[in-house]
C-alpha cells in the first residue's frame, strides 16, 4: 500500500468550531428517533440477530471500529433494542454516522434519501439482514479502495507515533540524509515536489524548493532546511492516515448515490474541478477557492446562466474592510464607481470576476468565475479567495459548456458585446463543491492530502478517533477580489 506516492488524480473527489463546540447528532441519535416499522414486533429470530452481530462487527471495512453499536439484546423481549441497533447501524452504512449539517455552518449537498424502518422490514422479512445492511454504504470502486486501505492500516492501539523520526537535527540544503526518501515522497503527495525529483537520499535544489514553498504557504520561515516544524507538516503517522481515510469515507457516505451524469465536482481540499459529462470525466482543471478564515463552503448550486463581461458589485465587507478610505485615483485605475450607494467595478480585464462568470443558484453568493490574479493557479496552496472558486483558463471552460449545452453563437455575441450579457443554459448543470483529503494516484492507491481548512477534526472526533496534530496553510493576505 503506497499511501504517500502520488501521481494524483481526481478521480470523483464556513466558519471554524472546535470540536468542544459542535453539536453532533450521532447515527444512534437518528435511529432514536425512527419509529419501528409496524407489525414488526416479533419479526427478529437467532439467523438475523446474529446476521446484525456480524455485521456490526465488520464494521471496522467502513471505518466505524472506535464506535459503538450494542447488538446483544436477545430475540424476543428484545426486538425492540435490536430494531434501534439496526437502524443505528443501517443510518451510518447509508447516510452517515454523523450529520454533516451539525457539524459545519453550511452544508447543502443532496443526501441520500432512503426508507431504512421499510428496508429492514423487508429485509426481516426475507431473513436475510445483512445482505441488505452490506448494500447501504457506497458501491463505487472508490469506497472499496478507502475501506481495503483502512482495513490494511495497523490497529489504533499499535500505531507508531511518527513515519519520519524527528531526531532534532535539522536536514540542511545539500546533505544526505535516510529520512530523505520518506520526505521526498510526502512532498509529491502534497504536490510540492514532481515524482521524477523524488530520488535519493540528498536535499537536492528540487526538494529544497519544494520545501521552502511549502514553509512559506504554511507560515515557516522558508529556509529550506527540515527541521522539526517542516517534519510536522509532513510526518503523517498511520493514526493520522487511517483518521483521514475514515473521515473521507464518512464524507462519500454522506452523498447521495445517484450523482447527475452531467455536473460539476469542486474539491475545495485539492482546489481542483472536475466536469463530468455522460458520466464520463471531460475536464480537470486546477482552481482558486476560499482562504482558509474565509472557506468556501460545501454547496449543491447549479449553474444556470454563463455571464460574458461580468461586472462586479462590491460586497459591504469588502468595500468596509479593504477599501475603507481609498481615494478618487484608486476608483479610477480599477474601473469602480459608485452605483446606487454600492460600489461597482466595470467590465474589463481588469475586473475581479474577470472575463466571465459562472452564475450559480445559491443563498450565500458563491459561485465560479474568472480572474486577472492568473499567477495564483501556480500555487500548490490555492486557498486564496475570499469564497468564490476562480476558474484556470475560465475563458476556454465557457467554452466548453457553451459548446456542450448547444448555446456557442448565443455565447460568442455575448462576448463580443463588451458589455455584462448574460446566456442562460437550456439545462442547468449541477455543481458539487466538496471537500476531499484522500485523493488516488495512478495504481489507484488512496494518498492522504493536506487539511486546509481543518475540517477533517471535526468529523474524526464525531466517528470517535480524536483530533491529529497536522498543520493549516497560513492564511495570506488575498487580493480584494471574490
Amino acid at each position: 500500500m503506497r499511501l504517500g506516492l502520488i501521481g494524483a488524480s481526481l478521480l470523483a473527489t464556513t466558519f471554524a468550531l472546535s470540536a468542544c463546540e459542535v453539536r453532533t447528532t450521532t447515527a444512534n441519535e437518528q435511529a432514536q428517533a425512527t419509529p419501528a416499522p409496524a407489525g414488526q414486533t416479533a419479526g427478529w429470530t437467532n439467523k438475523t440477530a446474529g446476521q446484525l452481530r456480524k455485521a456490526i462487527a465488520g464494521r471496522g471495512a467502513h471505518g466505524l471500529d472506535r464506535m459503538t453499536f450494542d447488538a446483544s439484546a436477545q430475540p424476543g423481549a428484545g426486538d425492540a433494542a435490536l430494531t434501534r441497533s439496526a437502524l443505528a447501524y443501517a443510518t451510518a452504512l447509508a447516510q452517515g454516522a454523523t450529520d454533516p449539517t451539525k457539524l459545519f455552518d453550511v452544508y447543502t449537498l443532496p443526501r441520500p434519501r432512503v426508507n431504512l424502518a421499510q428496508g429492514l422490514a423487508a429485509a426481516l422479512q426475507a431473513g436475510d439482514v445483512g445482505t441488505w445492511l452490506a448494500g447501504l454504504a457506497p458501491q463505487d470502486a472508490n469506497y472499496a479502495r478507502l475501506s481495503k486501505a483502512y482495513l490494511a492500516m495497523p490497529k489504533w492501539e499499535q500505531t507508531p507515533a511518527s513515519a519520519i523520526p524527528d531526531t532534532g537535527e535539522a536536514i540542511k540544503p545539500g546533505t544526505s540524509d535516510p529520512r530523505v526518501p520518506a520526505i521526498a515522497r510526502q512532498l509529491v503527495a502534497f504536490d510540492y515536489l514532481d515524482k521524477a525529483a523524488a530520488q535519493g537520499d540528498r536535499l537536492t535544489p528540487a526538494i529544497i524548493l519544494a520545501i521552502k514553498k511549502m514553509q512559506a504557504d504554511y507560515g515557516i520561515k522558508p529556509d529550506g532546511m527540515i527541521g522539526s516544524e517542516a517534519l510536522g507538516i509532513l510526518n503523517l503517522s498511520d493514526a493520522d492516515r487511517a483518521r483521514a481515510i475514515a473521515v473521507n469515507m464518512e464524507r462519500l457516505r454522506w452523498l447521495d448515490r445517484n450523482a447527475p451524469g452531467t455536473r460539476i465536482d469542486v474539491n475545495l481540499a485539492a482546489a481542483r474541478l472536475s466536469y463530468w459529462r455522460d458520466g464520463k470525466l471531460v475536464d480537470s482543471r486546477k482552481v482558486v477557492v476560499g482562504e482558509p478564515d474565509k472557506e468556501t463552503p460545501q454547496l449543491g448550486s447549479p449553474i444556470f446562466r454563463l455571464v460574458a463581461n461580468p461586472t462586479w458589485t462590491v460586497p459591504r465587507s469588502v468595500e468596509k474592510k479593504e477599501m475603507a478610505g481609498k481615494g478618487a485615483a484608486y476608483l479610477r485605475a480599477n474601473n469602480l464607481a459608485w452605483k446606487d450607494g454600492w460600489l461597482v467595478q466595470q467590465s474589463g480585464p481588469k475586473n475581479s470576476l474577470g472575463l466571465v462568470k459562472f452564475d450559480m443558484t445559491n443563498d450565500h453568493a458563491i459561485y465560479l468565475h474568472d480572474t486577472p490574479a492568473k499567477q495564483l493557479f501556480a500555487e500548490v496552496q490555492r486557498q486564496r479567495s475570499h469564497g468564490c472558486v476562480r476558474v484556470d483558463d475560465a475563458l476556454g471552460f465557457a467554452e466548453m459548456l457553451a459548446r456542450d449545452e448547444g448555446v456557442t453563437d448565443q455565447w460568442h455575441q455575448a462576448r463580443d458585446t463588451g458589455k455584462e450579457t448574460f446566456v442562460k443554459l437550456p439545462k442547468e448543470i449541477p455543481v458539487r463543491l466538496l471537500y476531499q483529503t484522500v485523493l488516488f494516484d495512478d495504481a489507484g492507491e488512496p494518498v492522504i492530502r493536506a487539511d486546509p481548512y481543518g475540517w477533517n477534526d471535526r468529523v474524526a472526533v464525531a466517528l470517535g478517533l480524536g483530533t491529529s496534530a497536522s498543520y493549516k496553510p497560513a492564511a495570506r493576505d488575498a487580493d480584494v477580489g471574490p
